[in-house]
């Protein structure tokens, strides 16, 4: 078969001598897109060329004319900076911070996007730092439960460990309760303590010169006895070399030693030092504070997922001259009434701004409070 003459355009004119035989190839070819196409433009160029003859320029005769398109490549269009329409989405894609222009120039892109109907914008969102409502009836309706019934922590607490010892031996007292009170009660951690006073062993020269046996002895059942007692003995020699039998006297140096978490750096710095430079978060605090709809995570309203996280969304507003003794007070609240498992919603006198009251079904509480019937303090 003939081929087409080499640098021929997008169209060239086949001589009638050629047509049968182009004809037959072009059938013979596969089924496809453009396949079809072509045949389909074979038969109307034969069509039209019997009603409308052109002349051959050799050999003066009347030919039909055949005209075959080539596929071009595709070119990616370009769109123009403006003209494409705005994404429905409240955030920015990544790319829209900068644009180029036909000079190849960046510059901000002015922002187009539209929010969707019923989103939430920053404005409308609670304000960081802002204090939940009725925040100050709750603090007040939990100081008059606490004065009418006692709670572990009034008298075991960590801040009553060594309260008969000068200042130097009592901070290092509440070190080690500090430690020590890590998953675990109260009432146990201050057996623990008791049974190291009574045996002379509450000092870091005693406690380095001890085995580490016996510290085991002494303050079993606590929680990781076994690692309390060998960060017991480190921390002992920390405070004997660094700070000449004293306890560090930063938050950051606290932090440093080991077995101590924020929760107890915190709690060492308001009781042994009398400097308050954060709140002292523990279960109880973080427990309660998220069932009152206190706390949130940063930017959300789900609930806090650490005592950190508690701590730092607390801090934001609640005035500074309440972070010592609220924990303290939420903690022998969250011992007495708001307890971990079925807490006593019918007793607490808060609960009608408590977002989270009465949801535990299976509680003896609520069930009072379905039949009508509130436990008295």
């Amino acid at each position: 078969m003939p081929l087409l003459p080499a640098g021929a355009g997008c169209s060239h004119r086949i001589p009638s001598s050629t047509i049968s035989e182009l004809r037959n190839f072009i059938y013979k070819m596969p089924k496809t897109r453009f396949s079809s196409a072509l045949r389909l433009r074979c038969k109307s160029e034969v069509s039209n060329s019997d009603s409308e003859p052109r002349t051959d320029s050799l050999s003066g005769a009347s030919t039909p004319e055949i005209r075959v398109f080539m596929r071009k490549k595709r070119i990616k269009k370009e769109f123009e900076v403006g003209t494409e329409q705005p994404k429905q989405c409240g955030l920015p894609d990544i790319e829209e911070f900068a644009y180029r222009k036909a000079n190849g120039s960046v510059k901000s892109k002015p922002s187009t996007k539209v929010l969707p109907e019923g989103a939430i914008v920053a404005s409308a969102m609670k304000k960081a730092g802002e204090p939940p409502a009725n925040w100050e009836r709750v603090l007040e309706g939990i100081c008059k439960m606490r004065s009418s019934e006692d709670a572990p922590v009034d008298s075991m607490g960590c801040e009553k460990a060594g309260s008969s010892l000068p200042p130097k031996e009592r901070r290092f007292a509440v070190l080690v309760s500090s430690l020590l009170s890590s998953q675990t009660k109260d009432n146990v951690t201050h057996g623990a303590i008791q049974r190291l006073l009574q045996n002379g062993l509450l000092t870091p020269d005693a406690i380095i010169k001890a085995d580490e046996a016996t510290i085991k002895g002494l303050i079993y059942p606590v929680g990781f006895y076994t690692r309390k007692a060998g960060n017991l003995k480190k921390i002992a020699e920390i405070c004997l070399k660094k700070y000449d039998g004293d306890i560090p006297n930063s938050l950051e140096d606290l932090l440093l030693l080991p077995g101590i978490g924020p929760k107890m750096a915190h709690l060492v710095m308001n009781t042994g030092w009398n400097n308050v430079q954060g709140i002292c978060v523990d279960t109880h605090v973080h427990r309660i504070c998220n069932r009152l709809g206190w706390v949130s995570r940063r930017g959300t309203k789900q609930k806090t997922l650490t005592p950190e996280e508690t701590r730092e969304a607390l801090q934001l507003w609640l005035p500074k001259d309440e972070w010592a003794p609220i924990n303290p007070l939420l903690v022998g609240f969250g011992q007495t009434i708001c307890t971990p498992l079925r807490p006593r919603c019918g007793m607490c006198g808060v609960n009608e701004f408590c977002p989270s009251a009465f949801k535990d079904t299976s509680s003896p509480s609520a069930k009072l409070k379905k039949s009508g019937v509130s436990e008295k303090l």
